[in-house]
């Protein structure tokens, strides 16, 4: 059984070049509760998509209005069939109305 956070059999892919995502959401005033739950949603049903070699969310401790995801993926076009998913876009577009900004992603190559 992999470790907690990686996806299902892709544990092995750790050690290849993966794609790293990172996307922050700050939640509205009041509406953190309501946004942890909805990104909270994603993470079973993303871990379980082909590519996902783990996919982790984290809120701040400083901040609790502040969440972070943190992925990786095996390539960029598991990424982007993973982004097209329904239950994500359904997702995201209720996120929408209870964040301050839209989310700010950023994607990484692991160099080293």
């Amino acid at each position: 059984m992999p470790a907690p956070g990686l996806c299902r059999n892709d544990a092995a892919n750790m050690n290849a070049k993966t794609l790293t995502v990172v996307a922050q959401f700050k939640a509205k005033p009041g509406k953190e509760s309501q946004v942890r739950q909805e990104l909270l949603s994603l993470v079973a049903p993303s871990r379980k998509d082909a590519g996902c070699v783990n996919y982790d969310l984290h809120q701040a401790q400083d901040n609790p209005a502040l969440f972070l995801f943190h992925e990786n993926w095996v390539s960029k076009a598991h990424l982007d069939a993973h982004l097209q998913k329904p239950v994500l876009q359904a997702a995201l577009g209720r996120v929408g109305q209870l964040i301050t900004e839209p989310p700010q992603v950023t994607l990484w190559e692991r160099i080293g």
